[in-house]
């Protein structure tokens, strides 16, 4: 897959109506298929991956995988309010310098304006099957009801149609372990890092859970007072995501996800569901501590005939990243019905 930007020739009105201009989106899109014959898959990525799902989902993306580039135009963009290229507090504003956190409150609804303007460029009619985990089914599911007519299948993994109290409560959490950081002064590019690292701790144990930190964390000397293997675990995820994500950034989109909720403007939950006109595959994951299996259940039941698979997984939410194997069976096995 190869990197490119688009650059929007008009300035982008947001849901709280200030408008953002210069608006750039990076955006990763398989070999070109000049005929178009190959159908298109778009995935819609979480909170800190990039626009380049053979990075960060191995599994699923790349060739003999099930999101083949052979088979298929497969489209992933990065999202509005990353660090990854696309306009976000990082960027430079109109006044020359950086947004950090002067940088207009966005939406997820506003990500899907992005994602629409992406296609729309590119040329892209029909989307055979749209995609995405966790916040990246947040994408999903509102671009599924804000273009209904474009999509073919929806497939929503380990996500949600609103953000829950818990969902918020854990990302407010978060940001005050990046606000206790006084380097994040609005002043510095590359403040607030140790609070990101302690915001990405916390936002850890939500992905994971007892059962995963068991079955990998834990001591095998009983006599051990200090250095544990999990607080080594804590920091060092922390730290390595310091390394390559950008603590406004992550300040910002946690905003985002919390405004996620489907009946916003349409009456209902069920109402907003209903309007969803792809062919959908709900997967939960049994194990999953941010969006519980029920959440999936609900979806699955206001969803017009869509389907529902449970995913077993030792790694919560982080599931959707690693339970390949199950997710390719449960996405042919779907496709497979709806063509039979």
């Amino acid at each position: 897959m190869t990197r490119n930007t688009f650059f929007a020739e008009h300035p982008l009105t947001l849901e709280s109506g200030r408008q953002l201009e210069n608006l750039e989106i990076v955006y990763h899109i398989s070999e070109p298929d000049p005929d178009k014959t190959k159908p298109v898959v778009w995935i819609c990525h979480a909170l800190t991956a990039n626009s380049d799902p053979e990075e960060w989902w191995p599994g699923m993306v790349g060739k003999g995988k099930y999101f083949d580039p052979d088979k298929y135009t497969i489209v992933c963009a990065n999202v509005l309010g990353s660090c990854y290229g696309t306009t976000g507090p990082a960027s430079v504003s109109p006044e020359g310098k950086p947004w950090l956190v002067d940088f207009p409150a966005i939406t997820i609804r506003d990500m899907v304006a992005c994602h629409m303007l992406l296609r729309e460029h590119l040329g892209i009619g029909q989307i055979h099957l749209l995609t995405g985990g966790s916040i990246g089914g947040f994408q999903a599911l509102e671009w599924a009801v804000m273009e209904a007519d474009t999509h073919e299948h929806l497939v929503l993994v380990a996500t949600a149609a609103f953000a829950s109290p818990w969902a918020i409560a854990i990302n407010e959490t978060e940001r005050m372990a990046l606000e206790a950081d006084q380097t994040l002064d609005g002043q510095d590019p590359e403040g607030g890092k140790a609070g990101l690292a302690a915001a990405r701790a916390i936002g850890l144990l939500s992905y994971r859970g007892y059962e995963a930190y068991n079955n990998t964390q834990s001591e095998t000397d009983n006599e051990i007072l200090d250095q544990f293997r999990a607080s080594s675990y804590q920091r060092y995820q922390g730290e390595k995501l310091v390394r390559r994500f950008n603590a406004y950034c992550y300040h910002c989109l946690t905003k985002a996800q919390d405004t996620h909720n489907m009946a916003r403007g349409r009456h209902s939950l069920a109402r907003a569901l209903g309007m969803i006109k792809a062919r959908t595959l709900v997967l939960g994951i049994v194990t999953d501590l941010l969006f519980p299996l029920v959440e999936q259940q609900k979806m699955h039941r206001l969803i017009p005939a869509s389907h529902f698979r449970e995913i077993e997984s030792e790694y919560g939410h982080d599931g959707f990243l690693l339970e390949n194997e199950q997710i390719s069976k449960a996405i042919k096995d779907f496709i497979h019905k709806q063509k039979t």
